[in-house]
Formats: structure tokens, C-alpha cells, sequence
């Protein structure tokens, strides 16, 4: 680390001392970079990978369906779908047909920026609704009236909930454009390692900004037999981010709870993290120090000090009973990979004292194991949680 960093004055960011998973495989970097401006640690391990549009054929045969038929309205979801939606037309020799047909389509916007695109490509919506909504476009699709009539949506990766199927109950024939279609990664390694990281709870959340994305990453714990040890992860130790609801879906499926920003952006996303993740954080005064343990690393008095991962079990299952004296052989079982070796603890809680820089945060109790050097004024605040080691 930097002298910088170790000064007082450089103040460690919202995230500095979390290690954040990435599972983004569109706009990931925008997305890192927007973790690591506020101090976390990224993991980035894509959860699948988007098909090209020029190779997709799935798409030019939606596209010269519309051309053949033309479709009564036409549904834009996202900008940069239908920006490549057009640029794909172009390859084929298509652009221009393509345009020509939707300029005589009653073409909805969901949002302002597929608005943009739209005309950008020299093309006028007829409606965009204010909130973003597909709701509030389907709203408007069966006031209207569907029935008999030829709807094409502009799908973009994610399911859209009972769209489709309303539409279809309400006498609409559609076509969906699949602009962005998902398939599993080409390298599965990143996510292997991603998943591991979970289970071991070397990560504090999971971000999603794609229903695919977590289905897929659902689907390949399940194939490793992982699924109930990552459920178990999001239940207790491991923060599930969801851009949306609709990223939620698969995860509320397994019965996970999700935390979504009320804007549903990455840039609100960030936010949510900055306050949860410290929010989540233990704070305890110790030895005349504010000692607050993250992730990976410890504030103390502000001040961010990386510890090793050893460290950090032992300081987690310190802070379980503050003040309380743990046993060197209830120590050596948060040890991971540590074995019968005793010294194996007094090791890691060497290189966990010089790490904090303040050695007297932790106190030896000869014979007995060691305790967190809480201050007495905090004494009665702690004065009721048990203990396996005979008190303090």
C-alpha cells in the first residue's frame, strides 16, 4: 500500500475493506470501476456471455419476419438493443427495410434512452411512459386493445414477466426480437472461482444486473452440487444485490431475500452498497481504539488495515463474545485448512496483531486462549452473550 493510504487524512472509502462479486457481463466495467472509486475489492466472473448480433440468427429471422409483415406496434425496451438492432439490420443489407417498416408502426419507448435511439435512427415514438415501466406499456397496450393485432417486443436478455403472456391471452399475436440473447460462458473457471469464494465467504455481496445472469450462476452451483451451500451464503453472510426486480426473480425462486435500488441504475446500486455494507459491519471500542471489522480488513480509528485471511477468522470469532475469552482450541476450528496444531493459532494471531498495529487490541490469557481488550464502559453491553470458554 501507498504511504497516501496510510495517512489519517486519505479517508478510506464507503466499500474499502469489501470485496464485491461482479456477475455482469454487459457494462461490467462501468460497473467495477464504480465499486472500486469507493474502495471495494472486485471479483468478476461473468455469468454468461451475450450472443453477437451480426451472428445471430435467431435475430435476422425476427427481422425479416417484420419486414415480410408488418406488425401493428412495435415495443423498444432498450437503448443500446435497439441501436444494435439496426446495426445489425445494416450488415445484412437489411437497414434500410427495416426502418422503412417501422417509420408506419405505432412504435413505443419504455424509457427516455431507447427514446433517444429511436430517433437517432430518424424515427418517432408515439408513446413513452414516464415511470419506465413495461407495466405501464402493457397498461397502455390493453386499454388500446390487442386483439387481432401484430406486436413486436424487443426483448433484451431479461424475461419480462407476464408480458408476453397478456398480451397473447388478450387475442395480441407477438414476435419477440430477441436484440440480446444470454448463453453460458465460454470460460466457466471465473465462475467456479466465484462460487468457491462464496461458500467461503471471501465475498460480502453478489450483484446482478441480469435475470440471466442469475439463473445462470444458480444453475451452475446446482450442477456442482453447491446450491444449498450458496443459498445458505445469501441467507446469512453474503449480501444478494439486484439491479431490479425483475434481475430478482430467479433468486426469490430459491427463496432468497434481495436487496434493489428504488432507481433501478447502477449508479443506486453502488449507493445501496455503500450504506449496507458498513451498516452490516461490527464496531467495537477496544483498548481506547474504534475497531470496526469488514470483510477483508479492520478501520481502526479510521485508518483501514488489510489482514491476512487467518486474521480475519480469528478476529470474527473474537468479536462473536467481545470481551469474552475464547479458547486457542475454539480458535484453531475458525482456522480453515489449519488442522490439530495449536501454534498454528498463536501464528495467525501474530500476523493479525501486527497487521492492526495496535497489539494491545488483543489480549493473551495464559493457559486459556486470548479476548478482545474491550473497553469497560462497554463492559455491560456485552455482559449477557454466552460463552464456551468459563467467561471473561
Amino acid at each position: 500500500m501507498d504511504d497516501d493510504a496510510q495517512r489519517p487524512s486519505a479517508a478510506p472509502g464507503p466499500l474499502s475493506g469489501f470485496t464485491v462479486g461482479v456477475t455482469a457481463a454487459r457494462r461490467a466495467d462501468e460497473l467495477g470501476a464504480l465499486l472500486r472509486r469507493r474502495g471495494a475489492a472486485v471479483l468478476h466472473a461473468p455469468a454468461l456471455r451475450i450472443v453477437p448480433l451480426a451472428d445471430d440468427g435467431e435475430l435476422l429471422v425476427a427481422t425479416g419476419e417484420l419486414i415480410r409483415r408488418a406488425p401493428d406496434v412495435v415495443v423498444a425496451t432498450t437503448a443500446i438493443g435497439f441501436r444494435g438492432w439496426v446495426e445489425a439490420a445494416d450488415g445484412w443489407g437489411l437497414g434500410d427495410a427495416l426502418l422503412d417498416r417501422l417509420r408506419g408502426v405505432e412504435l413505443l419507448a419504455r424509457g427516455p434512452k431507447v427514446k433517444g435511439a429511436i430517433r437517432a435512427a430518424g424515427l418517432t415514438e408515439k408513446w413513452s411512459p414516464s415511470s419506465e415501466s413495461m407495466a405501464e406499456v402493457l397498461d397502455r397496450l390493453l386499454e388500446e386493445g390487442v386483439e387481432g393485432r401484430l406486436v413486436a417486443v424487443q426483448l433484451h436478455g431479461e424475461p419480462l414477466p407476464g408480458f408476453v403472456e397478456a398480451l397473447r391471452a388478450s387475442g395480441a399475436e407477438v414476435i419477440g426480437v430477441p436484440v440480446y440473447r444470454w448463453m453460458p460462458p465460454e470460460d466457466i473457471g471465473p465462475v467456479d472461482r466465484l462460487l468457491d469464494t462464496a461458500l467461503a465467504r471471501g465475498v460480502d455481496a453478489l450483484t446482478f444486473t441480469s435475470a440471466p445472469a442469475a439463473a445462470s450462476l444458480l444453475s451452475r452451483a446446482g450442477e456442482r452440487g453447491l446450491l444449498p451451500g450458496l443459498l445458505a451464503a445469501f441467507h446469512h453472510d453474503v449480501l444478494p444485490v439486484c439491479v431490479g426486480p425483475v434481475t430478482a426473480l430467479p433468486l426469490q425462486a430459491q427463496g432468497v431475500d434481495t436487496l434493489q435500488p428504488e432507481r433501478f441504475r447502477l449508479g443506486p446500486l453502488v449507493q445501496l452498497l455503500c450504506q449496507e455494507l458498513p451498516g452490516r459491519a461490527r464496531t467495537l471500542p477496544l483498548a481506547g481504539h474504534r475497531v470496526e471489522i469488514r470483510g477483508h480488513a479492520v478501520l481502526v480509528d479510521g485508518v483501514l488495515k488489510p489482514v491476512p485471511p487467518a486474521g480475519m477468522s480469528l478476529l470474527r470469532a473474537l468479536s462473536r463474545r467481545p470481551g469474552w475469552v475464547v479458547a486457542r482450541a475454539e480458535l484453531l476450528r475458525a482456522l480453515p485448512g489449519s488442522g490439530r496444531d495449536e501454534h498454528a493459532v498463536e501464528t495467525a494471531m501474530a500476523r493479525l496483531r501486527t497487521a492492526l498495529g495496535a497489539p494491545r487490541l488483543i489480549q493473551t490469557v495464559v493457559k486459556r486462549g486470548y479476548r478482545l481488550a474491550l473497553d469497560p464502559a462497554a463492559d455491560s453491553k456485552y455482559a449477557d452473550v454466552p460463552s464456551s470458554s468459563g467467561g471473561s
